[in-house]
Formats: structure tokens, sequence, C-alpha cells
């Protein structure tokens, strides 16, 4: 049964309300632990939380893509493991709105939006990150539908979801598949001690000879690869381009009460020019991460293909400005900010995350230099 937990409208306020007093306080409890609590997953579904962007007839929120990203930048200030778990649910079912049947709409996102049901995506592979032309799982159609074989790993939320959205080699190309945990074939494997997000949850998933039927399609076969992976990873980029501000804003809020109570040699350290400027970047990085994520939700709900590329700068702009200031706010701390169990500690291992999920920052960089030079051709 859902813990009681008063739903109200999905918007900033209302989420960093749940934030602040779900969150916060445990974010250390469940990095330690390596997960989150059925009680806090069932809160999060209490309060609208997984997938507030569905129609309100699949008992989402109908919330604009905007109010979404503010959201998880209050749910990544608070724990960036809570906010992994929301990208990665909010993909499977930004999926399956975009692109799934009739049917498959009806049997899973009510429960999805209610958080009954926990979705996955599975794309990352052993030997296949960033390049998702490295695929090596496969699909393969009989006259029952499908049958799959492969490796998934680093499936953040994998331990504990209930329906997973894996890509898969087919005869036409890179397809995806809908597949129930239970599924015949299916094994999950926990990943412990990463090095951030240690409350996401990661697995492995071993694939072998899953079969499932007809409907486990996601979109046409063959034509994937550039619609549903690029829609999905979208989606996945936009929130951890939010989350990122999350982790900004939190190592600024700790550096500016660390440096008011600290003193060194009688002078508290706010009053040291060095820290002054260190405050003053991390102000204008949060700030303008801010714009652009928000700048790029305005697009998504526009319907404006140019929310793709804003979605990449974003992401890259974000999240290499996270890993930055979490260095400094350990700097600024000293060795208590290298004690485990310290906010900025574990904001220090979250942010580095950041540059390397939902595409490589590397990755990114190439993208959005080849999208100037494009739009240099006249």
């Amino acid at each position: 049964m859902a813990a009681s937990t008063e739903r109200v409208p999905t918007d900033r306020t209302a989420a960093r309300c749940f934030a602040r007093t779900h969150l916060a306080p445990l974010a250390t409890r469940f990095d330690q632990a390596g997960s989150i609590p059925s009680e806090t997953l069932d809160r999060i579904g209490a309060a609208g939380l997984w997938a507030p962007f569905l129609p309100v007839g699949y008992g989402g929120q109908g919330a604009s893509m905007l109010t979404v990203g503010q959201v998880h930048e209050e749910i990544g200030h608070a724990c960036s493991s809570v906010r992994s778990l929301l990208t990665v649910h909010g993909m499977v079912s930004w999926a399956l709105l975009r692109f799934g049947t009739p049917r498959q709409r009806e049997q899973w996102l009510p429960r999805l939006a209610a958080g009954s049901v926990l979705g996955a995506f599975c794309l990352s592979e052993p030997d296949a990150g960033s390049d998702a032309g490295s695929l090596t799982s496969r699909a393969v159609r009989d006259e029952r539908g499908w049958v799959l074989h492969g490796t998934k790993t680093w499936i953040t939320g994998g331990q504990r979801a209930h329906l997973f959205l894996v890509f898969a080699r087919t005869g036409a190309g890179i397809a995806a598949f809908l597949v129930p945990r239970d599924s015949e074939g299916l094994t999950v494997t926990p990943i412990p001690g990463m090095l951030g997000t240690r409350g996401s949850m990661l697995a492995r998933l071993t694939l072998a000879g899953v079969r499932v039927g007809p409907d486990a399609l996601v979109g046409p076969d063959g034509f994937v690869n550039g619609m549903v992976m690029s829609a999905v990873l979208d989606f996945g980029r936009y929130s951890v381009a939010a989350g990122s501000v999350g982790i900004l804003q939190a190592c600024l809020d700790a550096c500016a009460h660390h440096t008011t109570h600290r003193k060194v040699g009688g002078t508290a350290l706010r009053d040291r020019q060095l820290i002054q400027a260190k405050l003053s970047d991390m102000v204008t990085d949060t700030r303008a991460a801010r714009l652009l994520y928000e700048a790029a939700g305005r697009l998504k709900d526009q319907g404006d293909a140019d929310t793709l590329m804003a979605t990449w700068v974003a992401k890259y702009f974000a999240s290499t400005a996270a890993a930055r200031h979490a260095a400094e706010a350990v700097q600024i701390h000293g060795a208590v900010g290298c004690t485990p169990g310290h906010l900025v500690e574990r904001l220090y291992r979250d942010a580095k995350v950041m540059e390397i999920i939902e595409g490589s920052n590397e990755i990114q960089r190439i993208t959005i230099a080849a999208d100037a030079y494009r739009k240099d051709v006249r």
C-alpha cells in the first residue's frame, strides 16, 4: 500500500517541499545502504512524481516539460539517486506515451504513473555505452513474437524495476522491447559500490532466450535508432541537466553555510576574497545552467526541434559545471568534506557520474561542434 502523502499539483514548490521533507534528511542513508526503501518509492508515487508529464487520463498530471525539469532539479538537489530513478522511469513512460500502441499505453501507463510498476531503461552493454552502434544484444522474430539474447549493464533502478525497455538488434536495425521482470530467461544481478548515485540500485541484466510477444515491440522495427532511442535519450539528458543544476545549488548552499560559520585565524571564511570568488563562480554557473535547461524545456513544450541541441548544450554545461564546483565544494570544506557521509563528499561523487551518463560529455562536445559546422554551411 502506498504511504500516505498528500498529493498536490506537481510544480517546483511542491517538489521542493517533498524533497526537503522526505529525501534530503535520508539521502546519506540511501547512499550508504545502496538502495532506496520501498516506503520512499511509495511516497514518490503518492505525490505524483514518477511521471507527472503523463496525461490525466493515464493517471498523470499533464505537467509541462519545463515543470518536469524544475521538479527533477529539486529532487536532484536533495538526492541524485532518487532523481536518477525518476529519469529512467520517465524514459520508459515517455517512450510508451510517444510510440506505444493504444493497448500498450492502457496496459502500462496508469501503473507507471502511480509507481505500482517501476520502469528501467536498458541500452548500455559491457562493450557499448555512448556508442549505441556497438550493441550486440539481439532480438530474433519467430511465429510467436521475439526471442532476446544479450547482456545489459549499469541499469539504473534495475534491482527494483518491474518493466525494462530493452534495446536490441533485429534484422532491420535496432528496436525497443518491453520486457517484464518475471520473464523466463531474464536474470538480474545487483551492481554494488558504484562511485556515485549509489542508491539508484544499478544492476546487470542477462537475457538468455527471453521470449516476448509481438506486442512487446515499441515503435516500428528498424527505425527506432533515429526515433525511439533519440527521443528517450533526449528526455534522459534533459533530466540529467536539471539534476545537475540541483547538485550545483546544493554545493552553493553547503558552501555558503560552511564559510559563514567556519573561522580561520578569527576571520570567517566568507570574508576571504578567494572564497568569495569561488562562490561567485558557483552562483553564475548555477544560474546559467538553470537558464539553459529551462530554455530546452520551453522548446520541448512548443514542439520545436531545436530542443534536441538545446538539451545537449544544457546537459554538457550543467554536468561539467556540477563536477567542477562539487570539487571546489570539497576543497572549501577541507578535510571534513572528504569524510564519508558528508554532504559535499556525496555531491562530489554524484556530480562525476553526470558527466558520463546519457551520453558522455566527450560525445556531446562532438555533437555540439557538428551542429555548429552544419549551421555554418550556407
